[in-house]
């Protein structure tokens, strides 16, 4: 058997906000009821959900997990992480208060490296974890990697990315994407990536000065006495409190909108260019959504959590779902050899690792 993909048509999915409604209101009544408890048991339905309705090629996938194993794996998680957050919420002020300063700033140094090695951690087998739990024509994905390198290297790319004043972080974010998916695979076949970070320099220095200009602009119109810049601070400064008031949220909610705009379109470059690197046997992967694309996306969940007073927030998954499979494509043949089962041993720690951290899998 031979499968091709053909670009937007590989991909497809059948739901309706209107088949997801009571799945969406039934998770938020028994989450609330339980106190939360249950947003694993309602994460799992949702996949199942999610998963049925999607179609690759000519088979739809199916979700395999549990709301128990992601219920256990972020109890595991938050005994391993509780330590770390009761030292950065009390132990380093009454370190600091008590002349430690010194002492304070080294175990300070040392939570926060670890805190990115367990995020390394989560982000590695979330991934492995998910892929493991989805079907597709019988078979499914995962790793024999523990996740353990993974995790060291998610240590010092991000460093390496931060140090040189954050001017790294696109060739840390993909350098760390490629090494995560080389470690996967689906059937027999597995993973390559070989995303290149060059293109996203650009895009990535216009976000990183943006701040930067802003503020030079701001104190340029503070300096300017004279013409037009100059009557504007006169009035504002005769003006009531009020229109002070407004004035300056109007400022400040413009400038973080245009930083936040500037953000999209970094990460809609950056995401395209790690999908487009991806590939599976001689099938290869693409994405299509581009910035004006995200931020619909963006100012729609907005729209509906605020509209609705964070009720909404159960559509939230549905959403970005939907909108990932409307624009994922595949092109090339699925190799016969890939459609054999995998061999790769399926993990019993559960991705509530990965969703302790607020971290997604791609």
């Amino acid at each position: 058997m031979q499968l091709e993909g053909g670009g937007e048509d590989a991909f497809a999915f059948t739901g309706t906000w209107r088949g997801y409604l009571p799945i969406a209101l039934g998770n938020l009544a028994l989450t609330i009821a339980t106190l939360g408890v249950y947003r694993f048991w309602g994460k799992a339905r949702e996949r199942r959900y999610l998963w049925r309705h999607t179609w690759f090629l000519d088979d739809r996938l199916e979700w395999a997990g549990t709301g128990r194993e992601m219920f256990v794996g972020f109890l595991i998680v938050m005994l391993i992480v509780s330590p770390a957050l009761i030292f950065l919420n009390f132990g380093f002020q009454a370190m600091v208060m008590r002349g430690h300063g010194v002492a304070a700033g080294i175990l300070l140094a040392l939570v926060y490296a670890f805190l990115t090695l367990l995020r390394g951690i989560a982000r590695f087998r979330g991934l492995r974890y998910r892929l493991s739990r989805t079907y597709w024509h019988g078979i499914r994905g995962g790793s024999e990697d523990s996740g353990s390198h993974y995790a060291w290297a998610h240590v010092w790319k991000t460093a390496a990315g931060y140090a040189p004043l954050a001017l790294l972080v696109p060739w840390s974010m993909v350098a760390l994407w490629n090494q995560r998916w080389r470690a996967m695979s689906f059937g027999r076949q597995r993973f390559e990536a070989d995303a290149a970070s060059r293109p996203l320099f650009g895009r990535y220095l216009l976000f990183y000065m943006a701040p930067f200009l802003l503020v030079a602009l701001s104190f340029f119109q503070l300096a300017t006495t004279g013409g037009l810049l100059g009557a504007g601070v006169i009035v504002y400064t005769e003006a009531p409190f009020w229109v002070k008031l407004l004035l300056f949220l109007a400022v400040t909610t413009s400038i973080y909108l245009l930083i936040g705009m500037i953000g999209v379109a970094y990460y809609s470059a950056y995401f395209r260019e790690a999908v487009a690197g991806l590939s599976w046997g001689d099938m290869r992967f693409s994405f299509s959504a581009r910035t004006d694309d995200w931020v619909s996306l963006l100012l729609g969940d907005a729209v509906i959590v605020i509209g609705t007073l964070g009720l909404g927030f159960a559509f939230i998954g549905y959403r970005h779902w939907s909108f990932f499979i409307r624009h994922l494509e595949a092109h090339g043949p699925v190799d016969d050899a890939a459609l054999g089962q995998s061999t790769t041993r399926a993990p019993r720690e559960a991705e509530g690792f990965i969703d302790a951290f607020d971290v997604g899998a791609l």
